[in-house]
Order: structure tokens, then sequence, then C-alpha cells
């Protein structure tokens, strides 16, 4: 319960950005194991890795049956494989003690497309893990309202989306504002967690990290669903870390008829 919160900079709309020692610990666990296991793979991660903090972690490769009955292994070269890890999404709620939108997430990007998505909530150790064209232990909901949807969107920055989208859908669309990437993707699927929220549509409007989001669109991508910058081109995990072009993501709906429902929200990306 000692967070040791501190301030690690500034977000472009000028938040501060929070580092504690449960993203310093996590991020440490997570990267020395992926490393351990696949040395010449590439892994990018939100915090810096200190390499005079280095922590043995060692994986058996034995994978739990009930994972291993579900998947379709393939092999892919090393070199067209990109790891992207967030060790504690959602860590501004996770100072505010609000736990239930605090996610880790593990995504494995091939050729710059995302391929595998893990999201776990640690304190409920509910995960969510899918692999594209190769099994999942998720599914998506058995329907959506695509006339006023229910639009999650992140905390800071509700009040944008709701004035756009009720413009186009009606005073009856639902607003639902929310910490954390991978809670919010989360929302969009049948999840067995009773701390999660329901919603149709998920949208951000500002730059955000690939981390944040590559698991999740990984997930979506399994599932059939969709997961595109607000003018509806597919986001690359290779290169930069960060997406300038916001995210709008559903699942079974019509991703491209949201998109031209919304063509003002790509204007307010950029403000």
């Amino acid at each position: 319960n000692v967070l040791n919160a501190k301030a690690k900079g500034k977000t472009r709309e000028g938040a501060e950005e929070q580092l504690t020692s449960g993203d310093l610990l996590s991020n440490r666990r997570m990267f020395y194991l992926l490393k351990g296991a696949f040395p010449a793979v590439q892994i990018n991660s939100e915090e810096r890795v200190d390499t005079a903090d280095q922590e043995t972690v060692s994986w058996d490769r034995s994978i739990p049956e009930d994972i291993k009955q579900k998947i379709q292994p393939k092999e892919v070269p090393a070199e067209s494989v990109t790891v992207w890890i967030d060790p504690l999404d959602a860590t501004q709620e996770y100072t505010e003690d609000l736990r239930q939108y605090v996610t880790t997430m593990v995504c494995v990007a091939v050729n710059g497309k995302p391929v595998i998505g893990v999201i776990h909530k640690p304190f409920s150790a509910y995960t969510a893990w899918a692999m594209v064209d190769g099994g999942s232990n998720v599914k998506a909901r058995s329907s959506y309202n695509e006339k006023t949807p229910r639009i999650i969107v992140s905390r800071s920055h509700a009040g944008k989306v709701e004035q756009v989208a009720r413009q186009t859908f009606g005073n009856k669309t639902v607003i639902i504002p929310a910490g954390g990437a991978g809670y919010k993707v989360l929302a969009l699927l049948d999840v067995a967690e009773k701390n999660q929220e329901e919603a149709d549509v998920y949208i951000h409007v500002t730059y955000i990290k690939k981390w944040d989001i590559c698991a999740g669109n990984a997930v979506l991508r399994a599932l059939g669903g969709h997961m595109t910058t607000l003018t509806g081109e597919e986001i690359s995990y290779t290169g930069s870390d960060g997406n300038e072009g916001g995210l709008i993501a559903s699942i079974n709906m019509n991703h491209k008829a949201l998109i031209e429902k919304l063509p003002d929200l790509e204007k307010t990306s950029h403000k």
C-alpha cells in the first residue's frame, strides 16, 4: 500500500503522469521474464528498464492445460516480433485507489500487426487473452446498440466526446467515463467480472501510446472486432511508440459506418 507515487512528466494535455513502485516492480518482473525467455525479441515497455536493477525471472516453458487446449501455435521469425508491455495501466486511478480500472497488459505484434493480447486485472485476478487465428478465453457480447451506443471514454476528456456523440446519436447517448485503455476494451466484451462496466464503443480523441492499446487491439482483432484511428486507418505496432490519430474500437458493429457518423471527432483529436 506504499505507492511512492511521483510525477514523471506531463501528457500533451498538461496532466501530470504518475509513476509508482507498482509500475516499476511490475515492469521489472514482466520485462526480465520475457527477455529471459525470448532474448532475440524486441520488447517495448512504458517504463524504463534499469540495467542495474535486474531480476532473474525464469519460465519453464510449460503452458497451462486450459490454454494449451485452445491455442493453435505458430512459429514466426524473431525479428518480425515486437512485444509491447504496459506493466500498470491506469496509474492515475491506481493512486486514487480506483483499482477496478487497473490492468497489466502484454501484446505480441508480428510485422506490426497485433496478434496476441493479454489483459489482466491484478486486483480481481481476471485475465482475458486472445490470439488471432489461435484461440481465446473471452468472447463478444450477444448484442450491441448501434442507434444510441454507450460510449466509453477517458475520464479526462469525456466532455469532448459527449458533445460530438450526442449531436450524432441524440441526447440518449450514454457516455461512460473510465480509466485505463485495458478496462475500456474489456467493457466491449462479455466479461465475467463484477467490477466491469459495459459499453458499445470505445473512443479516444487524443495522442495515446501503443503499449496502452496493442493488447486490446489484438484481442478485438482475434474476436472479429476493430480498433482503428478516428479516420479508420489500421494502427501499426512498429516504429514510434505513439499513435497520433486517436482511436475508435468496436465489435459486432458496422465500424466503417461509425467512423463516417463521427467526422468531427477527428478534428477534436487535434485540439
